[in-house]
């Protein structure tokens, strides 16, 4: 039995089924980084943190003091160094996360690779090393060569061991990560760009020693001393072209200050004066 194909249903068959349309999204281009807009955003924030950071740790005190049992008054608090610290923590914290909001979600880069942290070889990582070590000891040759002025902000924070053992945990475990990634990190990408890689390790360095001036007010010497050290991490910055060597200078720099302080200082009991960092 032979069947007969209807003409219409041929012509349907053969007619292609109609695609439905399909919509690509345009992946919206990257943003351009290091903007000067953001560097002015990032400025205004700083003081924003500053304030947010202030009432975060005295709200903290205020509810903490009456389970703890402390009875200090909050307006006392301005030379003890645990209390100083904790807000300068926060502090940091507060900047850290704005810095990651900026570079890895606006920007959308990695974070580390974004501001130039790079792994370094056991062999790079001991120079570095024994460079900040060897950068503490000229550092500390250079005092006897500059007017001396005597007394400054920073030691009255080591009035006690306790205190000595906290300052001297901060410049070890926190301020060097911080300082690199605020001035080697993001500042110096925003720098270089803009006016080129002199002025970066001009202008961090820079940057770096006004930093210390509030610890070292009136001490000139060491406000030179730290502009030094300021222009050495900064060069081997912009040399390397990683953070990740200055930080490493940096922790060796404030690791040996404070060890060759315990010990001159009878395990921080006694303080004839305080070092550069």
């Amino acid at each position: 039995m032979i069947f007969e194909q209807d003409p219409e249903s041929e012509i349907i068959a053969q007619t292609p089924t109609e695609s439905q349309p399909t919509f690509e999204a345009n992946p919206r281009p990257p943003r351009e980084p290091w903007r000067l807009r953001d560097l002015l955003i990032f400025i205004l924030f700083i003081p924003v943190a500053l304030v947010i950071s202030n009432i975060a740790v005295a709200v903290g005190y205020a509810v903490l003091a009456p389970i703890v049992g402390w009875t200090t008054p909050l307006l006392k608090l301005q030379t003890n160094a645990i209390f100083l610290l904790t807000l300068q923590f926060v502090f940091y914290i507060l900047l850290f996360a704005y810095i990651y909001f900026l570079v890895a979600i606006f920007y959308g880069k990695p974070f580390w690779a974004g501001l130039k942290w790079q792994m370094l070889s056991g062999h790079n990582t001991l120079r570095f090393l024994l460079g900040g070590i060897l950068l503490s000891l000229v550092i500390m040759i250079i005092p006897p060569f500059l007017p001396e002025a005597k007394g400054f902000p920073l030691e009255k924070l080591f009035n006690s061991p306790a205190s000595a053992y906290a300052v001297a945990a901060f410049a070890v475990l926190i301020a060097p990560f911080m300082e690199e990634l605020l001035f080697r990190g993001l500042l110096f990408a925003f720098f270089e760009k803009h006016g080129g890689l002199t002025f970066a390790v001009v202008s961090t360095a820079l940057l770096f020693a006004g930093l210390h001036i509030p610890e070292y007010w009136g001490a000139w010497d060491h406000v030179v001393m730290i502009l030094i050290v300021g222009i050495v991490f900064s060069l081997v910055r912009g040399a390397t072209r990683s953070v990740t060597p200055s930080y490493i200078l940096h922790l060796a720099y404030n690791g040996t200050l404070m060890l060759l302080l315990y010990l001159q200082t009878q395990h921080f009991h006694k303080f004839p004066g305080v070092p550069h960092f």
